[in-house]
């Protein structure tokens, strides 16, 4: 009530540091927060100034009462104590008493209600004492609270209740309210003003508002019987859905029309009943029988529940703007004034006034008689009438009910619907207009509703008016968004000011529609407005402020909301009866209120325009105007350059705090007068008062310092002052008030010029001449302006209104923090500059770029009838003294205006340095921003002369090559008009003129006789220009080099200074078209000349290879280099890296295919603009190719999987290409046929030497020709069938041959036919006789001899790798080039990777790669063991990459022998030539280990063992136990360094062919196995013929040894089984040979320890051991596992002991083959 809390900075900032202390030194405690009281506002008025030790941080004034908040958190009370019953009851306002209650305790804000008071402390905790007869003070059964007591604010809906902490509290007479820190209201007290949910009376603990729940509140403020709320606006809705034709809730009409003689009048202003019905003796009473209305429903699931309400026989604009009472003022055609009201409308269509909330009832009324009308009319058009029936209030009408007993008044009251009227509504409702005017059928209705107009308005003729609409509507279990719909949606109008510009003046204007009887007279602006959609071209105003500003600067777009009890019509809307819900005042949702404050029986709301809108009681003229009616906002009347800042409101007067004519506040009162006689007497005695008509200045004001705050309550006047010692004070003040009188300056200009002008283009005026009444048209400004202005204008406007706002907002958050703070950390500026200069970048820009197309001059024009030929108003705005200016030059100089600001802003910050030490952190912040917005003034002050300067240009030269080459951001430099240069090696009578602009260079040519001079011009972006002065030496020309992407010329200057200009002009603008046109303030030039590599985009038209084609990316003088993308207007895209303007290196290329509507990809590397290097292709047709290019062809090794769908390809081919095509070796798979070709092509056919296998077992090898079997080969078929001999087509033979059956017999002759289809033969029949010698037994063919040498195969894949190396042919290059081949290859390949996201490589590759940065090959010298060591694990992690060459090598081997050898390739007659393969592969790569490691031996040299004692010997043959080798030294061998690393990854399809050729003989022996382990241990040894010496005694069985007996199974030697069963799980001959000796090993530690003595083994006694042991073991493929060892074994260790053991282990397989015949 009679205190305020301020504004929308959060109360909760630390008050233990205040205020800055400036280094200068100001008396903090002397000249700061002190505090002066007074009453009234007569001359002989002279405040007191109370003395307390600590400057006062916050007052709070009751009727009689006051509390203090002091600088460290403590609180003083003085004035009367009717609570303190033992204590003083009474302490005068000059000896203010501390609250001991609250010591220790840290107080943030203080509030006083009528007789109680309250204190928030740091952490959000409520203390309250005083008066609590109605529960004000929160604390039940008391009716007094002596001294300051906690209350708890607790949330019931959480479990446990956890506590809200508080950052506002303010109190009225019965009642308090809480703003928590969640900005959401608590209440409790007694009465409707609590706005809370229930009739139960008082509310003793606090109790959230539900119905502001889900917004965010700002403020709060409280009345003797009345609230308010400061709520920031919701941000807009989505799209909304189409509205319904009637109202959900009472089913009425939401747009009604009324047919007067000559007009029809349209409403869309609709509103629910509110449900009371007034009496004429003032009761209100529920009528009998009828059952209260339901409340609505907030979700479908909700159950209904009934409210204590009633339904009015009448309606009543509840929710109204404040212009409604002016624009119910219609003339009639008989000149009388005809009010009507927007309710009425609806009355007229139809309603009846007996109607429900239902809409069910209908009663007709007798039609009045026409003097009754007229009598009517001519009574209520009288003011003074006017006013009578305005303050027909429920007060006024004798009926003032208990507060306990008010719930028969408050029921939920709520507006009804006001929708927005879209165009399809407005289409039908003016054709359904024009039908209800042809039947003339609404004349009964107006009858109708005149006569409920004199029943319902008149006082004496039919009682009191109704009760305005809404539906009840605490809503409460509802979830807070969908409430805030629900109430969305009912109060109609969105409650937030996101609207036009235009809008806000909608006010003053009707909504409803005054349209001809006929519609062919219908108004053409309602046509057009019908017609036009609801959206605005130019939102002007920004929906949340800036978005970058975010939560730094507090809000303008804000609601007041209002709830209590509205006598006298302190709840501002329209009425005078209560609200039980807080409800929004409609018409100040778009007018930025800052600050609410509520007096007694009235409220203020302050905006950040410095306007004052007040309404409620006037009896003493506290509202500041004498207008009337009383009841909705008003402004109050002081006089012009008067900007408020502060309010306080007591219980009869208003104290002003307000900007004049200088910085040093001043102080307005109005109200009740307070004569010194009087001041004793009490207040219900009316004689000594007298009132105010409008806000009086308080003269003494001047002798309080700097005022930074006022607080008013019951007769008295509080204001805090500070004193200007130093001047940092009055210089604080000073920033404030110059940023409140600019914000009032954008927003007149807004207001008063861009509105009108964006009107201009929104509506067409229409004008009746007073001839003929023939409408004619002015024209409108998007014709003026055309197209192209016209959408600049709208950008003009929106960052002008961007700039509005953000100034306003900062206003809001000076003034505030003037309120609080004044310290220099809380200038937002300082810390966030960016966001001013920002905004005044753009808005600068925005108006060069309007200026520069000449829209100002077209401008001037269409608005020249608005302004008239005498625009004093803009002169005056503009601030200009000129006389006869024109009108465009006031419009540059009035939107310009702006920029000047900034030199303020600079001024004023330097002027609060002066306040600080020069070494202060606070100067350097002061003199830092200050430096920024002074450079940004001259950095726009030279951008506005840079936009006149083009504009003029432009002007000056009009024509064809002008309206091509005007752009809006395009600013002019200099041009060579003054024939100041020229080109070199022009023609004779060719002309050359160019153009200089911020973003190009201008080359316009033409040939001298011709008319039309400049007939070519072309446009060189500067981004893409290159310019270097020539050397002048010997010759007399000042030259300049020009580089341009598709062109280089010279540019021949007159002299050297022009020389010099043109080439610094063109450097500095090409430098800031890089750097984005100059954004920064700091301004141009910063470099001598801008870097010759840059990032460009640039569309080529000239070259042939990429002409129309667009290149973005990286680029060196003239020509793209580094990092780009092209794109070609027929789709083709590159993406990759460039050099010298050509695609090199890697890249991606995408290529449409017209036929197949796909695109051909590739990806890979670049050479000179061509695909060179390792790539993949995939085709539109589904082919994919992976290998290498070269030339735009494939070319060397690569592999190409064909079919639409790579996961089912008909064929895959692997191999050497040629010219794009297949030559060399390659695998050819033939999925669909199911065969495999293994062999030599020749453009892309099968020729020479292959290998043909099939699904079905059948092998061929032989010659080929022209893709056919023609010549010799050899055929068998899977049951060993062959032929062998001549072959003419595939699987034909034909000529002679031989053909050998599987049991030996053959046929020898001539043979023809296809294989499997019938053969004739010529020839002859042998059978072989059982006792033939073996010379003729070796008929069988030797596979292998017609197929491809393994040295021939694979070999475009090594000479890939040779030439990574450097090496033009295997061998043949410098070792040192090799080396550095590979760091190049490593280096970039990993920063390829790294570029790429999706090409990351783990961490263990990552090591990998650190790890190959060592170069092994650095000393020089023979290979130690040590060298060689190193060698070996250098190659083990170099063959682990790909990104390494020998990596690649490794890569590419595996995956063309495991495409050789599955699937088709797994039979088992290719086990020979896979082996040979293998083979091959480690000579071949041993030829390129020796060739990095020159020093290494050839195959079979020896290294010798390093000289060492016996210990560290045994170390290292622990270490390296892979094989054995001779004592001397080791033995180099291909196999022993590379094996290791190849063989792991090629073991599955190489043992798989080994288990195929095995089949049958291992089948024998797993027959044998299993068998012999059916026997157990003590059987089976005597079995095999083991010698009872070496039979176990004992065997360990889990750590215990235990007895071997008869029945003993699987005990025995058991840890040697478990040793040789790892021989499966080993990939290398020299590993499996290493498990074999660990095997014997195990044997003889077992035999040994049961015989304790040493003894040598002898083949006869170790053969059946380790026989058992092989038995047990069980070792499924062990045939593939020995014929694997015996071909890959080293053949340094055959003879070795590794040797005789894998003989003994061969003996033992075959033993076990034939164990069956022992």
């Amino acid at each position: 009530m009679h205190q305020h809390c301020h504004g929308q900075i959060s109360v909760m900032e630390s008050q233990r540091k205040r205020y800055a202390a400036p280094s200068s030194g100001e008396d903090s405690s002397g000249e700061r927060g002190s505090l002066h009281t007074w009453k009234g506002y007569s001359c002989s008025v002279t405040p007191e100034r109370v003395l307390l030790s600590r400057p006062v941080l916050q007052a709070a004034l009751g009727t009689r009462h006051g509390v203090l908040l002091v600088e460290g958190g403590q609180v003083y009370s003085f004035g009367e104590f009717r609570w303190k019953q033992s204590q003083v009851s009474e302490v005068g306002p000059l000896k203010p008493v501390l609250e001991s209650a609250l010591s220790g305790q840290c107080v943030v804000a203080v509030a006083a209600g009528s007789f109680h008071s309250g204190a928030v402390t740091e952490d959000g905790g409520v203390h309250m004492w005083g008066e609590n007869s109605f529960g004000q003070c929160g604390l039940s059964s008391l009716t007094v609270v002596p001294n300051p007591t906690p209350v708890a604010v607790l949330d019931p809906d959480t479990s446990p209740p956890h506590t809200i902490r508080v950052l506002e509290l303010t109190c009225g007479e019965q009642h308090s309210l809480a703003l928590s820190a969640q900005h959401e209201v608590w209440a409790w007290g007694s009465g409707c003003q609590l706005g809370l949910v229930t009739t139960i009376f008082p509310v003793w603990k606090p109790q959230k508002v539900e119905h502001l729940a889900g917004r965010h509140v700002l403020q709060v403020a409280c009345g003797a019987f009345h609230s308010l709320a400061l709520v920031r606006c919701l941000p807009p809705q989505e799209a909304r859905r189409p509205l319904p034709d009637k109202c959900g809730q009472c089913n009425q009409l939401l747009y009604t029309m009324t047919d007067k003689e000559d007009h029809v009048i349209i409403s869309d202003s609709h509103y629910c009943p509110l449900g009371v019905e007034l009496l004429a003796d003032g009761e209100a009473r529920l009528e009998p029988g009828r059952s209260p209305p339901l409340r609505l429903q907030s979700s479908p699931s909700e159950p209904l529940s009934s409210h204590t309400s009633a339904s009015a026989p009448g309606l009543h604009p509840s929710i109204t703007d404040h212009t409604d009472y002016e624009r119910r003022r219609t003339v009639a055609q008989n000149g009388e004034i005809l009010t009507t009201r927007d309710s009425d409308m609806r009355d007229a269509a139809g309603t009846d006034s007996d109607r429900t909330v239902g809409g069910a009832g209908s009663q007709n009324s007798p039609y009045p008689d026409d003097q009754a009308v007229k009598e009517y009319l001519n009574k209520l058009s009288d003011t003074s009438l006017a006013e009578e029936t305005a303050k027909m209030t429920i007060a006024g009408a004798s009926f003032q009910p208990p507060a306990d007993s008010l719930d028969l008044l408050t029921s939920d009251l709520l507006p009804g619907v006001m929708p927005v009227t879209t165009s399809s509504a407005l289409n039908s409702l003016v054709s359904s207009c024009a039908s209800a005017v042809a039947e003339r059928v609404v004349s009964t209705c107006e009858a109708l509703s005149l006569k409920k107009r004199i029943n319902c308005h008149y006082p004496g003729v039919g009682g009191v008016a109704g009760a305005p609409g809404g539906v009840p509507g605490g809503f409460p279990g509802g979830p807070a968004e969908e409430r805030v719909r629900l109430e969305e949606s009912m109060q109609g109008k969105k409650s937030c000011s996101t609207g036009d510009i235009r809008e806000e003046e909608a006010e003053g204007l009707s909504r409803r529609l005054s349209l001809p009887g006929l519609l062919s007279q219908v108004s053409p602006r309602l046509l057009r407005r019908a017609s036009r959609p609801r959206v605005r071209v130019v939102p002007l105003t920004p929906v949340g402020g800036l978005p970058e500003a975010g939560e730094l600067l507090p809000s303008l777009q804000t609601e007041v909301w209002s709830w209590g009890r509205g006598e006298e019509g302190q709840l501002g809307h329209g009425d005078n009866l209560p609200r039980l819900q807080p409800l929004c005042i409609k018409c100040l949702s778009s007018k930025e209120v800052v600050l609410v404050a509520a007096g007694a029986h009235h409220s203020l709301a302050l905006t950040a325009q410095s306007q004052v809108f007040s309404w409620g009681s006037n009896s003493s003229g506290q509202l500041g105007h004498m207008a009337c009616p009383t009841t909705i906002p008003r402004l109050a009347k002081l006089s012009e350059g008067i900007r408020v800042w502060d309010v306080g409101a007591g219980a009869q007067h208003t104290l002003l705090l307000a900007d004049g004519d200088c910085y040093q506040p001043i102080l307005y009162y109005s109200g009740q007068q307070v004569r010194e006689a009087a001041q004793d007497a009490p207040q219900d005695q009316t004689e000594g008062y007298s009132y105010t008509q409008q806000p009086v200045l308080l003269p003494f004001c001047m002798n309080l310092g700097y005022v930074s705050g006022v607080f008013a309550g019951g007769q008295s006047c509080v204001a805090l002052a500070d004193r200007n010692v130093t001047g940092f004070i009055a210089s604080l003040h000073e920033l404030a008030a110059a940023e409140r009188k600019f914000y009032c300056k954008l927003s007149s200009v807004k207001n008063h010029i861009l509105r009108p002008l964006l009107d201009l283009g929104e509506n067409y005026c229409s004008r009746y001449s007073s001839a003929g009444q023939r409408p004619w048209v002015r024209e409108s400004l998007g014709t003026a302006l055309g197209p192209a202005s016209t959408v600049l204008l709208q950008s003009l406007a929106r960052c002008y209104s961007r700039l509005c706002h953000l100034t306003g907002q900062h206003s809001a958050l000076l003034t505030a923090n003037l309120r609080r703070r004044r310290e220099v950390k809380s200038l937002v500026m300082l810390e966030h500059a960016s966001i001013f200069l920002d905004t005044y970048n753009e808005y600068c820009c925005s108006v060069g770029n309007f200026l520069v197309m000449g829209g100002f001059q077209a401008l001037a024009k269409p608005s020249l009838d608005f302004f008239g030929k005498c625009p004093e108003l803009l002169q005056r705005l503009a601030e200009s003294s000129e006389e006869n200016i024109p009108l465009s030059d006031l419009l540059v100089a009035l939107f310009y205006l702006p920029m000047r600001h900034l030199h303020e802003y600079g001024r004023l910050l330097l002027k609060l340095g002066t306040c600080f030490e020069v070494s202060s952190v606070d100067y350097q912040k002061l003199q830092d921003c200050c430096s920024k917005f002074e450079a940004l003034a001259l950095h726009l002050k030279r951008r506005r002369k840079e936009a006149e300067y083009t504009y003029h240009f432009w002007k000056s030269f009009p024509g064809k090559m002008t309206d091509s080459l005007r752009k809006p951001p395009r600013r002019l430099i200099c041009e060579s008009s003054n024939k100041a240069l020229t080109l070199q090696n022009s023609g004779r009578f060719s002309v050359n003129w160019f153009i200089l602009f911020n973003d190009a260079l201008v080359h316009a040519q033409g040939v001298v006789p011709y008319k039309s001079l400049f007939s070519t011009h072309h446009v060189f972006p500067l981004a893409t220009l290159w310019v270097e002065p020539i050397p002048e030496e010997n010759t007399d020309l000042y030259g300049l080099k020009v580089i341009s992407p598709e062109e280089t010329f010279t540019l021949l200057a007159c002299s050297s200074m022009e020389k010099a200009k043109w080439l610094r002009s063109i450097n500095q603008a090409v430098d800031q078209a890089m750097s984005g046109a100059g954004q920064s303030g700091s301004g141009a030039g910063q470099r001598a000349e801008p870097p010759i590599s840059r990032t460009a985009s640039y569309t080529f038209y000239k070259d042939s290879r990429l002409k129309e084609a667009t290149y973005e990316g990286r680029w060196l003088a003239g020509k793209p280099n580094g990092r780009g993308m092209v794109k070609w207007l027929d789709g083709r895209i590159y993406t990759g890296t460039f050099k010298n303007g050509l695609e090199d290196g890697f890249g991606d290329y995408v290529m449409p295919s017209k036929t197949l509507n796909l695109n051909d990809h590739y990806q890979g590397h670049w050479k000179e603009g061509k695909m060179h290097g390792i790539g993949t292709y995939k085709y539109a047709t589904g082919e994919l190719y992976e290998g290498s290019f070269q030339d735009n062809m494939r070319h060397g090794h690569g592999m190409l999987r064909s079919g639409t769908l790579n996961s089912s390809s008909p064929s895959v081919f692997i191999g050497q290409w040629v010219h794009d095509k297949k030559t060399g070796y390659g695998v050819f798979d033939d999925i669909t046929r199911g065969e495999k070709y293994m062999g030599m092509w020749q453009d892309d056919q099968r020729q020479g030497t292959g290998v043909i296998v099939t699904q079905f077992g059948l092998y061929y090898e032989g010659a080929f020709n022209n893709n056919k079997m023609q010549g010799t080969g050899v055929l068998l078929s899977e049951d060993n069938t062959t032929y062998e001999g001549e072959f003419s087509e595939d699987w034909t033979l034909n000529g002679k041959g031989v053909l050998t059956m599987a049991n030996g017999d053959y046929f020898e002759g001539t043979f023809t036919g296809e294989w499997g289809s019938g053969l004739k033969v010529s020839g002859s029949f042998f059978k072989p006789n059982l006792y033939d010698s073996d010379g003729d037994k070796g008929r069988a063919v030797k596979l292998g001899r017609l197929a491809v040498r393994p040295e021939e195969k694979w070999r475009a894949v090594f000479e890939e790798c040779w030439m990574r190396l450097g090496c033009e042919a295997p061998g043949q290059g410098e070792n040192q080039r090799a080396w550095e081949n590979i760091a190049v290859a490593l280096t970039t390949s990993s920063r390829q990777h790294r570029d790429c996201p999706e090409m990351n490589l783990s961490q263990s590759h990552n090591r990998t790669l650190e790890s190959l940065e060592f170069n092994p090959q650095q000393h020089v010298g023979p290979v130690t063991m040590e060298k060689y060591d190193r060698i070996r694990h250098y190659l083990i992690k170099a063959c682990d990459t790909p990104l390494h060459p020998l990596g690649r090598l490794m890569e590419t081997l595996v995956a063309v022998y495991r495409m050789t050898y599955v699937g088709v390739g797994a039979n088992r007659r290719l086990l020979l030539q896979a082996v040979n393969e293998i083979m091959s592969y480690l000579a071949r790569i041993f030829q390129l280990v020796r060739f990095l490691f020159p020093d290494l031996p050839e195959e079979g040299g020896v290294i010798p063992e390093p000289s060492s004692d016996p210990q560290d010997k045994k170390d290292s043959n622990c270490a390296d136990t892979q094989l054995e080798s001779p004592k001397p030294g080791r033995v180099v061998s291909s196999s022993s360094l590379l094996l290791p690393v190849l063989l792991p990854r090629l073991y599955p399809p190489l043992f798989t062919l080994y288990a195929l050729e095995k089949e049958r003989e291992d089948d024998v022996y797993w027959e044998c196995v299993l068998r012999l382990n059916k026997q157990p241990d003590m059987a089976l040894l005597a079995f095999l013929g083991v010698q009872h010496k070496f039979w176990p005694v004992s065997v360990p069985v889990l750590g215990e040894r235990t007895e071997v007996v008869s029945s003993t199974k699987d005990a025995c030697f058991a840890s040697a089984t478990e040793t040789l069963q790892q021989i499966s799980t080993t990939f290398t001959p020299s590993d499996k040979l290493q498990v074999i000796q660990l095997t014997f090993e195990e044997i003889t530690k077992e035999v040994v320890s049961s015989l304790e003595d040493s003894f040598l083994w002898s083949m006869d006694d170790l053969f059946p051991v380790f026989l058992y042991v092989v038995l047990r073991a069980r070792i499924r493929n062990l045939g593939s596992e020995v014929s694997l060892i015996e071909d890959l074994m080293d053949p340094c260790v055959q003879h070795g002991e590794h040797g005789i053991m894998f003989t003994t282990l061969k003996a033992c397989y075959y033993q076990i083959q034939h164990e069956k015949t022992t």
